[in-house]
């Protein structure tokens, strides 16, 4: 390994992605889905291998470009090589599905897709290296560009124009956010690099600022709540390669900017800003999978289990900001650790899912799940794809999504170890509250898995429904084995991440999280320690003992086939069988209070008696309280600033040269007047 590999490394991924998007713009048909895909395929490995060389060798690789204002400068260090890590490996499967998903797509979609696809990839693949504000400003631009055209790709979709705008207006906003708090950070220097924003002396209130301004522009980004808002509206509506990117690997972006400013950059601060980190954590995981529950849209029921699992992650992000102050670096290196191991399980299977939804969207022409069923037997290995997927954002061992929370349960157990007892208290709550949410996220995958590919088909499209291409398969069976790898090898990453956190100041302890037989040591004391390979032995030698009793002591009698019952009906129908809004019911009648729906019963009788009941309607809404009462005054409030402002624009030439003079005065003072 060495510096001049690594660079033949970025010269392929900075060449490979903009073949794929002029491609995109000039072929046309097969041959263009191909190359598009393969261009992305292709940048997406290179950043795989530039990432495990800067890993495993453990030195960064720099590089900078001219630009107008002043050069763009780049470094990639290992922290920013885990990014890339998680950009590659579901870059590199979406760009596999992409082929068959695009086959039969109008040509403008096409290339709306695939010239942001690769514009998408390579933002990504630049943001984890951006080594100065303005560098880093220009690429999240061009990465948040590139993911609203992907949203807008289908204008016609409904929904897709106020998604983009909402996501625009967002983002953009976060993008201020961002630009406000490295302007403050560097005093207007923003050509310097991070190494000198790391030295610049801040005090107290600045400090803050920099950190609120961190948390709201990367919160953004990341869809915390209650800047969650452009989440579930872009989601559905992108093509579905596009929303595996976005959920697993732009949503990151947010988790990767607050990591790289307040635990590399910003060093350790007060306690409430662990506080605030693991309280936005906790309410978003717990009304993400609340507000999951009650989705009938697949896409979005998935667009809000990233709330949830983005809510997990800065849940471990909090309690690292905690422990690093109240001097616990151990403990703050675990969380962290969960954290970073959450972010790319949370990218691998949620990506897996997407991909998955996309398949049954694309064979079924519909994402309402009511509409589905049966489809086990149409999309079996879609089905089994799925299947994983669900099993692993459920926290079932021993997939990837069991291994990282419990290793954020372990770093919350020891919140007892905080000093500050009003502190310390918390971390029981957020134990709870994590546990919660992990149960409720169980029970709405039984219901997205069950509706979707059980039972009998309810809808023409459902019956009619065939398997995806395999290139498509091959995308989502690339994140399967990701998802049993990363849940078998918790002992090989933690170690690793390890050595990665153990770089950042203030946690040089890190280094001792290490494995042995399979385990992972080197915990604080007092936690527990987990072997994933035994849990998986476990689990199949129990199923062959219960397969094998069951066999030794089944009746000598031949198995008879027959059709259920049916409550006294002939024949089985789709009406017989749970529904997804059946089978949520009794959740949201629990959370009714803080589901708050709005019912209507509309019961049509017989004109000449009512006790002869013709139909029955009844109508179901939950509507955010977040958006009741945060977005909507807001809304409200600048259409009405709007109105009045535009009663300014009179049409008359005479009076837009009066505000001109008018503004020209002003300046002129402020400019006599002031210093």
């Amino acid at each position: 390994m060495n510096a001049g590999g690594a660079e033949i490394w970025l010269r392929i991924l900075l060449v490979a992605f903009p073949i794929g998007a002029v491609a995109a713009l000039v072929v046309r048909g097969a041959l263009g889905r191909a190359i598009v895909a393969a261009a992305a395929a292709v940048g997406s490995a290179a950043g795989f291998a530039l990432a495990a060389m800067v890993l495993g060798w453990g030195e960064p690789v720099r590089g900078s470009f001219a630009f107008p204002l002043a050069p763009l400068v780049f470094r990639l260090d290992p922290l920013g090589a885990f990014f890339l890590v998680v950009t590659a490996i579901v870059g590199f499967a979406a760009s596999l599905y992409s082929f068959g998903y695009g086959a039969g797509s109008p040509w403008r979609v096409l290339r709306t897709t695939g010239v942001n696809l690769n514009l998408l990839l390579l933002g990504l693949s630049l943001q984890v290296m951006a080594d100065s504000p303005l560098t880093f400003l220009l690429v999240w631009e061009l990465m948040s560009l590139a993911a609203y055209f992907l949203v807008l790709a289908e204008p016609d979709e409904p929904g897709a124009v106020n998604a983009a705008t909402w996501y625009f207006g967002v983002t953009h906003a976060g993008f201020a956010a961002l630009f406000a708090m490295f302007f403050l950070w560097s005093g207007g220097a923003l050509t310097a690099s991070f190494v000198e924003l790391r030295a610049v002396p801040l005090d107290g209130a600045l400090r803050d600022a920099v950190f609120l301004l961190a948390l709201v522009g990367f919160g953004t980004k990341a869809g915390i709540i209650p800047l969650h808002i452009w989440l579930p509206r872009a989601h559905p509506v992108a093509p579905s390669h596009a929303s595996a990117l976005m959920s697993g690997v732009v949503l990151k972006m947010g988790v990767y900017g607050l990591v790289r400013v307040t635990f590399d950059l910003l060093g350790s601060g007060p306690a409430w800003w662990g506080m605030l980190v693991l309280a936005l954590g906790t309410v978003s995981a717990l009304l993400g999978v609340l507000y999951a529950l009650m989705q009938h849209d697949l896409k979005r029921l998935l667009a809000y289990h990233s709330i949830e699992n983005i809510g997990i992650i800065f849940m471990g992000l909090g309690a690292a900001l905690l422990f690093r102050t109240y001097d616990l670096p151990l403990l703050s290196a675990l969380a962290l650790a969960a954290a970073l191991y959450h972010t790319l399980n949370h990218a691998c299977f949620k990506a897996l899912l997407f991909l998955g939804a996309g398949a049954v969207v694309r064979a079924t022409h519909t994402r309402n799940i009511e509409e589905l069923g049966g489809l086990i037997r149409r999309m079996p290995r879609t089905a089994f794809a799925f299947l994983i997927g669900s099993a692993a954002i459920s926290t079932l061992p021993p997939l990837n999504g069991f291994a990282s929370e419990w290793l954020l349960f372990q770093s919350l157990l020891g919140g007892a170890r905080i000093p500050a007892q009003s502190v310390a208290v918390l971390m029981p709550v957020g134990v709870g509250l994590l546990a919660l949410s992990s149960g409720l996220a169980a029970a709405c995958f039984v219901k997205a898995f069950g509706i979707t590919f059980l039972a009998i088909p309810r809808s023409p499209h459902a019956e009619a429904a065939e398997e995806a291409p395999r290139s498509m398969q091959a995308g989502m069976f690339l994140l399967v084995a990701a998802c049993v790898g990363l849940g078998l090898g918790p002992a090989f990453v933690v170690p690793l991440l390890g050595r990665l956190i153990a770089r950042l100041p203030g946690l040089e302890p890190a280094i001792g999280l290490h494995a042995a037989n399979g385990a992972l040591t080197g915990l604080p004391d007092g936690l527990g320690q987990m072997s994933p390979p035994a849990v998986a032995l476990g689990l199949v030698a129990v199923a062959v003992v219960v397969a094998v009793v069951l066999r030794a002591l089944a009746p000598p009698f031949r198995l008879r086939r027959g059709a259920t019952w049916g409550c006294g009906r002939l024949l089985q129908t789709p009406r017989m069988q749970y529904t997804a809004t059946s089978f949520a019911e009794p959740l949201r009648r629990v959370f009714a209070q803080l589901y708050r729906p709005t019912e209507d019963l509309t019961v049509e009788v017989h004109p000449d008696s009512e006790y002869f009941v013709r139909a029955i309607r009844y109508e179901s809404r939950v509507h955010p309280w977040v958006e009741r009462l945060l977005y909507q005054p807001l809304l409200a409030m600048v259409r009405g600033a709007g109105r009045r402002v535009r009663q300014m624009q009179a049409g008359s030439v005479h009076l837009y040269l009066a505000y001109m003079c008018a503004a020209l005065v002003v300046l002129l003072f402020v400019a006599r007047w002031l210093p």
